[in-house]
């Protein structure tokens, strides 16, 4: 789905990733889940690019709900995963510590997981080689990512700021929806390993300028980031 010129949603406010569409080619943010294989396909088809365009993946965490199709780009089109080294064994194996589920309503849950088993989440691929980054990095890829640390939701956590999309990716930093409870609106994310880091971070977030801030799961927020931090914050 196009939101804005160069720049497109794969999945829906249940999951989402993104497309970043520059004339020197595509670069991804996020996976989702492996049936989203389909989703990419047909928004490439759209957009009239074979997948061979696709320079890069970022992801904004290690997440099974983000890391989906990432080794199938990688092991059949030569793709390059790029994931911030301190989820990178998260990517690779999808270790991570258990969290608090925290509020739940049993329509959305169980949506969420229905959504889940019919987008192929219950057999994570984990991504046998990833290219670690840092802070600060700027990537050489279509739209020139900048990697911006949000620890927090996990320790490798990160926002991708894309100028010419005028868009930052913010992964689970933050919610639109939240997935166990249904409640729309920016947001805490569940399942958060560290809740005061992801609230710190928010400062960071606040920092950047983008007319687009576009989470792993929700709606899109059409607002500055300086905007969606505050709110995130008076919901918590």
């Amino acid at each position: 789905m196009k939101l804005a010129p160069h720049l497109h949603r794969l999945g829906n406010d249940i999951v989402a990733s993104y497309l970043v569409d520059a004339p020197e080619g595509v670069t991804l943010i996020d996976a989702g889940m492996p049936g989203h294989w389909r989703d990419l396909q047909e928004e490439m088809a759209v957009l009239g690019r074979p997948l061979s365009d696709i320079k890069g993946l970022i992801l904004t965490h290690g997440d099974s709900d983000h890391i989906g199709f990432a080794e199938r780009l990688r092991s059949e089109h030569g793709v390059p995963i790029f994931v911030h080294a301190a989820d990178a064994e998260r990517a690779r194996t999808g270790e991570k510590p258990k969290t608090p589920m925290g509020p739940s309503k049993l329509g959305p849950m169980l949506g969420f997981f229905a959504y889940g088993i019919r987008k192929k989440a219950l057999r994570p691929i984990y991504v046998k080689e990833v290219t670690e980054v840092a802070d600060g990095d700027v990537l050489d890829l279509p739209g020139a990512p900048v990697i911006i640390g949000m620890p927090g939701h996990s320790p490798g956590s990160v926002a991708v700021h894309i100028p010419m999309a005028d868009a930052v990716f913010v992964g689970d930093a933050l919610t639109t929806r939240h997935v166990l409870t249904g409640h729309d609106g920016a947001q805490p994310a569940p399942f958060t390993d560290d809740p005061s880091g992801a609230d710190a971070s928010l400062d960071r977030l606040a920092e950047v300028s983008a007319s687009w801030v576009l989470p792993g799961h929700g709606a899109p927020w059409h607002g500055t980031p300086a905007d969606i931090a505050a709110a995130v914050r008076s919901a918590a």
